[in-house]
Parts: C-alpha cells; sequence; structure tokens
C-alpha cells in the first residue's frame, strides 16, 4: 500500500510538472544534435544537457534516437565527415547510416569524437536516462537507472516523474519512486522536500534513514523551525521502525538456525537417551543427507530436467534412506559390540567421522557443492522495513515442523515408537517382556541418521555443503540434547529454540566464537541447578 501511495504521488507530481501534450512540442533536430556530437567539448556538453532537460518532454521516438547516437559515441561507433555524423555497427566499419537521415554512406575519412572526462560522465548520464526511458526490456530500462543514480544530480526531477509514472514493472517502479525520492529531497521548492520527507518516512528502511540523516548538514535545518521539525520526526519513526525490523530479522534467523538445530539434535537425542551412545559422526549424517541431495538434484539435470525445480522435495525420502542405512550399517558393523563401553563407542563413532569425511573428500572433492535455487526457497518478500521473510529460511522451518509432527507420531503412534520408549526407560525389563532390544536399537540409530539427514536436506538453501559441514553443528547438537534432557523430543526442541535464539542474538554483539562461549557458559551453570536437563525422560530400575 505505501508503494501504491508513493506511485500516486509521483503521477499527481507529473501531472503538475509537465504539460498535458507532451508530443505536441518541437521534435529534437537531429542534423544539429548530431553536428553537436562531432564538435568540441563546449558544443557537447550544451547539446547533452540540452537534451537532459528535453527529455521529460520530447517523443519516445526522439529519445531512443538520441540513446542511439549517445550510445554510439561512448563505444566509438560515430563518424564525423565534416558536419555529418555516421552511425557504425562497429568501431571502424567502412560504411555506416547518416544519425540524422538514415542514409547509407562510406565512412571512410571519418573522424571520432574525442570525449573528455566531463563529457563522458555527462554522455553515461544521457545515455541511461534514455534506456531508463525507452529500454525494450526490464533490465536494460534498470541498467539505465543505475547509471542515473550515480549523478542523480544532472537529472531534472520533471524526467524521473515521467519515467516512473510510464514505467509497468512493479520492482523498477519501485525503484525509481525511491530515486526520485531522493531528488525531490533536494528540490528548490519547500513544500516538495517537505512532501518528499513524509513519503521517505512512510516507506522506512537502512537507506531512507541515510537519506534523510544526510539531511541535517543542509542549510535549512538551521533557518527553517518546519522543516527541522518534520525532518526529526521522520528520522525518529524512521530508525525506530528499522529498529524494529531489524530485531523481527534476528528472531527470524533465530528460528530458522533453531529448527536445523532440532533436526540434527532430534536424532542424537533419540539415539544418546536409548543407548547411551555420544555419536560424534551425527555432523556427517547431516553431510550425507545433503550430498544425497546433490544426487538427486544431478539425477533429475540429466533423466528429467523439467522437474529440476522439484528435486529438494524428491531428496527427502532419499536423504532419509541413504542417512539411516549408514547408520544402520554403522550400529551392526561397529557399535553393536561397544554398548556399556561409553568411551570405546566416542572412539569408535569419532574414527567413523573421520573416516566419512574423507572418504567423500576422495569421491566427491573438498569443494563446495553448487545447488539450484528452486522458485519455492528463491527469493522473499518485504514485510516491515529491512526485515524480508526469506523462502529458503521459511521452507527450513515449515520442514522442521513436518519432521517434528512426523517424529511424534512415530514415538507415540506406532509399535516402533513404543518399543523405543519402552528400552528406553527399562531395556532389561522390555528384554523381559519379549522386545528384540538389539532390533530396536538398530532401527532407533538408522531413525536418528536419518533425521540428520533430513537437516541435510534443510541445509542445502541456506549453508555451504562440503565434506567439513557437520562440524558446524555437532557442538551445537550436543548442547541442545544435554540441555533439553536425554531422550525427550520436547526437552530437545525447546532447548533448540533457546540455543538458536541466543546464538543470532549475541553473535552481532561479541561474534560468533564469543557468542558460543557464552551460551556454553550459561548451559554449564544452568545444568549445576539442574542436572537432569530441562524435561527428564522417566526410567524404571
Amino acid at each position: 500500500m505505501r508503494r501504491l501511495g508513493l506511485v500516486a504521488l509521483l503521477a499527481w507530481g507529473a501531472s503538475l510538472m509537465m504539460p498535458p501534450a507532451l508530443a505536441a512540442d518541437a521534435p529534437l533536430e537531429r542534423g544539429p544534435f548530431a553536428a553537436a556530437l562531432c564538435g568540441d567539448g563546449a558544443a557537447q556538453t550544451k547539446a547533452v544537457e540540452a537534451f537532459l532537460h528535453r527529455a521529460a518532454e520530447a517523443e519516445a521516438a526522439e529519445i531512443a534516437w538520441a540513446g542511439a547516437a549517445l550510445r554510439a559515441l561512448l563505444d566509438r561507433r560515430l563518424a564525423c565527415l565534416g558536419e555529418t555524423a555516421l552511425l557504425l555497427d562497429r568501431a571502424g566499419a567502412a560504411e555506416g547510416v547518416e544519425a540524422a537521415t538514415g542514409t547509407a554512406r562510406p565512412a571512410a575519412g571519418g573522424r571520432s569524437p574525442v570525449l573528455g572526462l566531463r563529457q563522458r560522465a555527462l554522455v553515461e548520464t544521457a545515455s541511461g536516462a534514455a534506456a531508463l526511458l525507452t529500454g525494450p526490456s526490464v533490465e536494460a530500462r534498470r541498467a539505465g537507472l543505475s547509471i542515473l543514480e550515480r549523478r542523480i544530480g544532472a537529472v531534472p526531477e520533471a524526467f524521473l516523474l515521467r519515467a516512473a509514472s510510464a514505467e509497468t514493472d512493479p520492482g523498477l517502479r519501485a525503484s525509481l519512486a525511491a530515486v526520485a525520492q531522493s531528488a525531490a529531497l533536494s528540490s528548490p521548492d519547500p513544500a516538495r522536500r517537505l512532501a518528499a520527507i513524509r513519503a521517505v518516512s512512510e516507506a522506512p528502511s537502512g537507506a531512507a534513514f541515510s537519506r534523510l540523516s544526510a539531511l541535517k548538514t543542509d542549510a535549512a535545518y538551521g533557518s527553517d523551525p518546519a522543516f527541522r521539525s518534520a525532518l526529526d520526526a521522520a528520522l525518529a519513526r524512521v530508525e525506530r521502525a528499522v529498529s524494529i525490523g531489524n530485531g523481527l530479522a534476528v528472531l527470524y534467523n533465530g528460528l530458522s538456525f533453531a529448527s536445523i538445530l532440532f533436526m540434527a539434535a532430534a536424532g542424537l537425542a533419540i539415539i544418546f537417551g536409548l543407548m547411551g551412545v555420544i555419536n560424534l559422526a551425527q555432523g556427517e549424517f547431516i553431510m550425507i543427507g545433503a550430498y544425497a541431495t546433490y544426487g538427486v538434484q544431478e539425477v533429475l539435470r540429466r533423466l528429467a530436467p523439467a522437474w529440476l525445480d522439484a528435486y529438494l522435495l524428491a531428496a527427502i525420502p532419499v536423504a532419509f534412506l541413504a542417512s539411516a542405512a549408514v547408520g544402520i550399517a554403522i550400529e551392526a558393523l561397529i557399535l553393536r559390540h561397544l554398548y556399556r563401553r561409553p568411551l570405546m563407542s566416542l572412539l569408535a563413532t569419532w574414527a567413523v567421522s573421520l573416516f566419512l569425511i574423507n572418504g567423500v573428500r576422495v569421491a566427491v572433492g573438498s569443494q563446495n557443492l553448487q545447488f539450484a535455487m528452486p522458485s519455492y526457497v528463491s527469493g522473499g518478500v518485504p514485510l516491515y522495513a529491512d526485515f524480508v521473510v526469506t523462502w529458503n529460511r521459511l521452507f527450513a522451518i515449515a520442514f522442521a515442523v513436518a519432521t517434528l509432527a512426523l517424529t511424534l507420531v512415530i514415538l507415540k503412534r506406532t509399535p516402533l515408537g513404543l518399543d523405543i520408549r519402552a528400552v528406553t526407560q527399562n531395556r532389561d525389563m522390555a528384554a523381559c517382556l519379549g522386545i528384540r532390544t538389539r532390533r530396536v536399537d538398530r532401527l532407533a540409530f538408522g531413525f536418528g541418521s536419518g533425521l540428520a539427514g533430513l537437516a541435510g536436506v534443510a541445509l542445502c538453501p541456506i549453508y555451504s555443503v562440503n565434506p567439513g559441514m557437520g562440524a558446524n553443528f555437532i557442538v551445537d547438537s550436543f548442547m541442545v540434547v544435554v540441555l533439553g534432557g536425554v531422550g525427550t523430543v520436547a526437552g530437545t526442541l525447546v532447548a533448540a529454540l533457546g540455543i538458536g535464539s541466543a546464538n543470532v542474538l549475541i553473535e552481532p554483539l561479541y561474534g560468533a566464537v564469543a557468542a558460543k562461549v557464552i551460551v556454553l557458559a550459561g548451559i554449564i551453570l544452568f545444568l549445576q541447578r539442574r542436572p537432569e536437563g530441562l524435561f527428564a525422560v522417566r526410567r524404571r530400575r
């Protein structure tokens, strides 16, 4: 709504500043203009400045023609033969067309005009103005606007108003509105400056705050009480909005990090709570899930490129099964021989971690993998001030919620979940009741490893994927498990939210390393008072 109001304001300003019949004015005289481009620096400057001032009223065809001549001058494709200027297809071509008439003519004996530094900057600005108003594509018009932004003071305000009212692309129209605001803030008309200050404050952002802050050095700030009052009120409003937006961004980033942390730690909590195994290879199961996602992407790229956009969704069962299969194999080959020997199981999983990391490095390489960004995780939507809801982080949050719901259903509503809870509470009694505890251990280890693989899927659109990526999450995952309470999904969720948010809140203030140290110190102090964590699992011995 703010953008629509801003565009309406610009259109109203254009209706006031432009005459009703823009095309009724005299057309641009092509011959004298082309001759001036072939002249000395003074003639070039005068002609280009006149074109900029007339651009708000000239016909689109005349602006396009002048833009072609100016681009030819910049690219050294303008050949001057006396009073005649030729447009060439390429620099040094043997033939061209007369700029004024379009007649083909040999370019033999022609010279290329010389541009001074001041003239080149002015010609680039005029060429950008022509591209902004007559460019055939949004990209061409956006490139023209980027040129104008560097020298906005040389562009008449009426031209910006015309371009904003004629633009059809919403994103480029919003960018044009921001540039027009910047120009209006320096307008000699006090009423337009006050209107521009109010318009800027209605679309708060860090850039808007910078533009308004620069006006404090303006002479009117000290001499005009109305100007000072309006500027101070606008600055206070924008600063408050930017602070709220930054706070929302921190909370949003913390929630997305906590979501991934929960998926990484949920499986670890099940394994640790059930078997008492400190699995140092849990981070590598995350890596396996990410690499399985990359494999699905490459298979779809080669066999079904039309379905490439859906590779993240297709990778969910593949990543889960790949990580679960590796986990079951490790449990069957190594860990089942080391139960009740926690130190040996710790060293064994550390060795497995090193083996998996180096095995992937040998097989695939150590470089970061390149993922195609599907449309549903690309971009975002501005919500408030500088806070943007990005789709990739929202995907991670939604994915974590779905994973939490599925995990609770499995643990609470399936025979496997009942067996896992029974063995967790009292392994010997569960065995006496006929539960095959070794089978439960194997399936639970595979299930916990598969949950880590799902975390790898959620990581792909956000973080770098390489063989050592799991090390960034293993320490935080263990802190989540210990703080939440060993073997509890609810405790894992609460601890992940707390640790993830605390890391994101502290990191901008003290740095990443200090944030982890502060969080770890807080966890240690908490565990001194409550060693069982936030939620203790009921056990019968």
